[in-house]
């Protein structure tokens, strides 16, 4: 999860803080040195922790705050806003040409996920009614051009490609030529990389820059590797000048460093985060959300807009209507489960959800596709009228949905059990989803709380 270790020790921090009715400059001084040791711990650059705390601390030992009812939550209310100041302080949007294509270059060194960020892009400027051309001008690196290839199949998307015997930068330039030819608005040319930074990759880099004249030049870094990231983001802005940075693997990196650091050390803003493997694993990078996650505060408005991107609007209403009359079977659940898996892992989910990562049953929950697979694998395997009616079940039905379903009594027995509290769960999704706006989500994330609780477990855990 991103920001794990960073976001427990901010919140015993602010925990101390939000319990004192008055707060002194001692008070202070001690929270802003266990702030200082989170961030540097955190892997976030020495220079930029050294400004922060300067900043966070000058705000809050004024008047206004030492004086204030609730002393704690202004200084938190502090933070919060130096932290997404820190990161770009508001969202910074992808360019758009006046006279279509616009042209981005997708750069950065090999094994950062490049290639696999391309066709994310694409496929996220695919859901804005976009048209965009992914351009294979990687020649250099073996299967390159095959990987963007399967990539476009998989997306639909166009994938413009004159082998490897081309240079990259004439590939570049036909590749921007048939994008005017064909009426397609987004051109992505996914340039190669090198283990290291050279004289020879940034050549051709700004070659190709000097031909195409992009609009949007593109780092992709690989957030795990913390400060490294940082510093590859510093030399490549120096002799490319970027417009925009996407960190990878963001939600595997438990300390987020980079993300913390790479606009302050840069001036580099950060335009996307991957939180995933999938395809659909790219999202718009906003400043003050990410600020509320790391908080522990959560990030309502970003599952609200996945929900609204991913969910089938008629469906939610109708699964609502069921589960309001007590109508709801597994055959509706495994519908269900099929919207919920569309928003992302469960556990991204709760992470968006304000404090959830304390909830006790939800801080360490877990849910892979095996797992998933396996409580599908249960429903499939029962007749219509066990679907319909869970509770006809007995011991000989339950022998013979495990041997169907490849698992053992046990684990049908666990999941009939717990049918009802995760039909409960889904529930809340389902009022969010349903076009409640603001009050279904908040009710989801009370309710949530309330399984959680509770120890509340999936199946298999």
């Amino acid at each position: 999860m991103a920001f794990e270790g960073l976001t427990g020790r901010l919140q015993n921090v602010f925990s101390k803080l939000r319990g004192k009715g008055k707060v002194s400059e001692d008070d202070v001084n001690e929270a802003m040195r266990e702030v200082r040791l989170a961030l540097l711990e955190a892997d976030v650059n020495f220079k930029v922790v050294k400004d922060f705390v300067s900043k966070v601390k000058e705000k809050s030992v004024g008047k206004e705050v030492m004086d204030s009812f609730t002393p704690g939550m202004v200084i938190i209310d502090i933070v919060n806003k130096e932290l997404t100041e820190l990161m770009g302080g508001s969202q910074a949007k992808l360019a758009k040409s006046n006279k279509p294509p616009t042209v981005i270059m997708m750069t950065g060194l090999q094994g950062a996920g490049k290639t696999t960020t391309s066709g994310k892009l694409a496929k996220l400027l695919q859901k804005g009614n976009h048209r965009p051309l992914l351009v294979a001008a990687d020649i250099y690196r073996p299967a390159a051009i095959k990987q963007l290839q399967v990539l476009g199949e998989q997306i639909k998307v166009p994938v413009f490609s004159l082998g490897d015997q081309v240079s990259p930068v004439e590939i570049a330039r036909q590749g921007v030529q048939h994008a005017k030819d064909n009426g397609l608005d987004y051109v992505l040319i996914d340039t190669a990389g090198r283990l290291h930074i050279d004289e020879e990759l940034m050549e051709e880099l700004k070659q190709i820059h000097s031909v195409v004249t992009p609009d949007e030049v593109l780092l992709v870094v690989d957030a795990m590797t913390g400060q490294d990231a940082v510093n590859v983001a510093d030399s490549f802005n120096k002799q490319l000048e970027l417009t925009g940075v996407v960190l990878t693997k963001l939600d595997g990196d438990t300390r987020g460093g980079a993300a913390l650091s790479v606009k302050a050390v840069t001036g580099c803003p950060i335009k996307f985060a991957a939180l995933g493997e999938k395809i659909d694993a790219l999202e718009p990078f906003h400043p003050e959300r990410m600020a509320s996650r790391i908080l522990g505060m959560g990030d309502m408005l970003s599952l609200i807009e996945k929900a609204q991107m991913n969910i089938d609007a008629d469906k939610a209403k109708e699964m609502e209507r069921k589960m309001r009359n007590a109508e709801f079977t597994f055959d509706d659940f495994l519908e269900q489960m099929d919207q919920v898996k569309k928003l992302g892992p469960i556990d991204q989910i709760l992470d968006m959800l304000p404090g959830m990562n304390k909830a006790k049953g939800m801080k360490d929950l877990k849910v892979d596709d095996k797992q998933m697979g396996r409580v599908e694998a249960i429903v499939h395997s029962m007749t219509k009228n066990e679907k319909r009616q869970p509770e006809i079940i007995n011991h000989n039905r339950r022998k013979r949905i495990a041997l169907g379903s490849g698992t053992s009594v046990a684990e049908v027995n666990r999941l009939i059990k717990q049918f009802d509290e995760m039909r409960r769960m889904m529930k809340q999704f389902s009022g969010m989803m349903g076009g409640g706006g603001g009050k279904g989500a908040k009710n989801a994330m009370k309710q949530l709380k309330g399984l959680g609780g509770k120890g509340m477990k999936f199946p298999f855990r």
